[in-house]
């Protein structure tokens, strides 16, 4: 693999350092002997993840709000970044960031979803046909792609399934008055989903793009927390949120939360539950 990446970049490649974080593809950085330095990831598995996460970096910088790590080769195998220093947050970063996040989330579509399909975590995000309802698109790519594979994978009884069905009936009622035309998404924004620059800047990384309603970014940010409140309060001062946003969160959390009971098992199935029964009552 390197022998190709030398050829592709025609610079020689005289180290490679390991580095943490990655949970599915192997990560290190690369240095040539012209000096320069690259971010690689490898992917052992023959599918189009490393190509759908390049795609994602691609489709966030044409928002030009929020640094985003440039693509420079890609393949099944591999993806090579512009390497990034890491830094210390400026005083304002917080600020900062939520100004940028907000400007990104100007970047509109015609529909909702993107040209191809792509990843969340290792599962597969559905992001085709693209849809001119939000609600169509939220129920049937998200929360039941998501509630079908958890039946799959034997997380499911008669209870979780009652209460499922019941929470499609009231999702109009929930998201009524909340529309807007489809927004570009991060799609897996978490604390480790961005860095800081090496002049204190957020960067986005690992996205997984799709062209959907902004609250759904937001509430991943709150699923496991690391964003603090100046970061929402900047937000909504760019860009505001729709009156009773709040109460939509966990609505938006249950995409992810069940991923993660597909991905990690069933340490998160109460807590799928609960937020189900939250708006089922």
């Amino acid at each position: 693999m390197l022998n190709d990446i030398e050829i592709l970049l025609n610079e020689k490649i005289i180290s490679t350092s390991s580095v943490g974080g990655g949970c599915i593809a192997n990560s290190s950085v690369l240095k040539t002997e012209l000096g320069n330095k690259y971010f690689l990831k490898s992917y052992n598995s023959k599918n189009t993840i490393l190509i759908n996460e390049a795609n994602g970096l691609k489709e966030l910088t044409k928002a030009n709000a929020i640094r985003i790590p440039k693509v420079i080769l890609v393949t099944e195998q591999y993806l090579i970044l512009e390497f990034i220093n890491t830094g210390k947050r400026k005083h304002n970063f917080s600020k900062l960031f939520g100004q940028q996040f907000a400007q990104m989330h100007r970047t509109t579509s015609a529909q909702f979803g993107f040209y191809e399909n792509n990843f969340i975590g290792s599962n597969h995000q559905i992001n085709l046909p693209l849809q001119n309802n939000w609600i169509d698109f939220f129920w049937k790519n998200r929360l039941s792609f998501q509630f079908h594979l958890a039946e799959k994978n034997g997380f499911v009884n008669s209870d979780f399934r009652r209460d499922f069905n019941s929470l499609e009936k009231r999702l109009p009622t929930i998201l009524d008055g909340t529309e807007e035309p489809p927004t570009l998404l991060h799609g897996d924004l978490w604390s480790g989903n961005f860095m800081v620059d090496e002049i204190g800047n957020p960067v986005l990384i690992d996205p997984a793009v799709y062209y959907g309603h902004r609250e759904a970014d937001i509430a991943m940010t709150k699923l496991f927390g690391g964003f603090d409140s100046e970061f929402y309060v900047s937000y909504n001062k760019a860009f505001p949120l729709t009156e009773g946003w709040e109460y939509r969160m966990d609505l938006y959390k249950l995409y992810h939360v069940l991923n993660h009971l597909n991905l990690f098992g069933s340490g998160y199935l109460n807590q799928a539950v609960s937020m189900i029964r939250k708006y089922i009552k």
